[in-house]
């Protein structure tokens, strides 16, 4: 049986982000007021794809013939690489708190360009989904203009 006083603990996530930086607020009820208690920073994604990779694979001969060709294996965009990374870094923060009980809902706003793989780690991490999903670029702003994107139905 779930204490009274283990309810009271319980809050609501709104998670803002995008491939560089995530701002999580915490609210009592779906329409309190949002506070934040968190900031994480993806400093890999506003570096150049360039800088990211450290070396190219070279060339090599084949063992058997004359033939030369590339050494590459990478296939998948760096920078895309380390935004899927922070949105599972972010997810498992999201997880923990729903596993545990702490948090009784939340809400995703995120670029749309980042909202997909965010949606994508959280529901494999998450026992259930947001209660809302705002497709906005929206870091940084106030948080009144964060509230009331969530506090519209």
């Amino acid at each position: 049986m779930t204490d009274v006083g283990d309810r009271a603990e319980k809050t609501y996530w709104v998670v803002v982000a995008d491939e560089s930086r995530a701002i999580f607020y915490t609210r009592d009820t779906r329409r309190a007021p949002l506070l934040e208690f968190l900031a994480l920073d993806n400093e890999v994604s506003r570096k150049k794809a360039g800088e990211i990779l450290a070396d190219r694979g070279g060339r090599s001969f084949d063992s058997v013939g004359a033939g030369r060709h590339t050494m590459a294996v990478e296939k998948t965009d760096p920078k895309k690489h380390a935004a899927t990374a922070f949105a599972r870094q972010i997810a498992e923060r999201i997880g923990k708190v729903t596993h545990d009980g702490s948090c009784r809902g939340y809400a995703l706003i995120a670029a749309p360009r980042f909202l997909g793989m965010l949606r994508d780690a959280v529901s494999r991490r998450c026992q259930f989904g947001p209660f809302k999903t705002i497709d906005k670029d929206v870091v940084g702003q106030d948080t009144a203009v964060l509230q009331k994107l969530v506090d519209n139905d």
